[in-house]
């Protein structure tokens, strides 16, 4: 954890004005160091990103509203302790794991209280960083590689309260790196630092790949998206077998749109 905190202890120096010292007796909050809080790095920001951010594309849109409401559902959960590191899964791939968990992460962020740190965590075949318009030169999988420092990671998003950092190159052992002692102190990091971020992985599909299974022993809650009337039920009940029923917050079902007709009707004629 030694070499973690030196890095973002360097960044923050690096980046930041004249700062006080911070109290050894509580986690400083993200609106307490906003001001000197280390930018991401000064990448350019893209002046353009996928309609598939719906968030930021059409956010009076029913789709939107929905990320309100799975925001509102994890964030004030009356059962239970708000989950401050979320995995965000699926059975197969292309059942909407990324499109649930970048919009998701905007969404949180354009909060008024929480910052969000988004980590793309599927080593294999990362999309994440084309809805904010980023390329995927360097990110995680160069620094569980020893090739990058963290300091060297983190990028600005269209949303102020939004830092994203990217898969990365793919890499010939995901699993591995991943499990490693220096992901697990990354991820360690990453929750603990400020108290009023929440950080959410974009993981590999469950059911054939190992790194959601690695993962979700480090996570507080995990998000099952799927495919409607496309993922067989026997395929989602091994799926969350395998990665533990306990820290399931909820199933997303993407692309249901049916029983929604009648209610989109009448939010568009309110809302218009």
């Amino acid at each position: 954890m030694g070499k973690i905190s030196d890095a973002l202890e360097k960044y923050k120096k690096e980046r930041a004005v004249k700062t006080e010292p911070l109290p050894l007796n509580k986690p400083a909050t993200s609106r307490e160091l906003e001001k000197n809080r280390p930018a991401p790095i000064d990448f350019v920001m893209p002046e353009t990103y996928s309609p598939k951010l719906i968030t930021l594309s059409s956010p009076d849109s029913l789709d939107a509203e929905n990320f309100k409401v799975l925001r509102a559902q994890i964030l004030f959960a009356k059962d239970r302790k708000r989950p401050r590191l979320i995995m965000v899964t699926s059975v197969f791939p292309g059942e909407g794991k990324t499109f649930v968990a970048t919009n998701l992460a905007a969404s949180i962020a354009q909060g008024v209280d929480e910052y969000v740190l988004l980590l793309d965590c599927d080593l294999r075949r990362s999309t994440a960083h084309k809805l904010f318009g980023f390329s995927n030169l360097v990110g995680l999988s160069e620094y569980l590689r020893g090739e990058k420092e963290l300091s060297d990671l983190f990028l600005k998003t269209q949303i102020k309260k939004l830092s994203f950092i990217p898969a990365g190159r793919p890499s010939p052992n995901p699993s591995e790196l991943l499990a490693s002692n220096k992901m697990k102190t990354l991820l360690h990091e990453v929750k603990n630092r400020y108290d009023d971020r929440l950080v959410i992985l974009d993981t590999a599909p469950s059911q054939v790949l190992a790194e959601a299974n690695v993962l979700s022993q480090y996570v507080d809650g995990i998000i099952f998206v799927i495919r409607a009337q496309k993922t067989p039920r026997e395929a989602i009940r091994k799926g969350i077998e395998l990665i533990g029923k306990d820290k399931i917050l909820g199933i997303v079902f993407n692309d249901y749109q049916q029983p929604f007709k009648s209610y989109g009707q009448y939010y568009k004629k309110y809302y218009n």
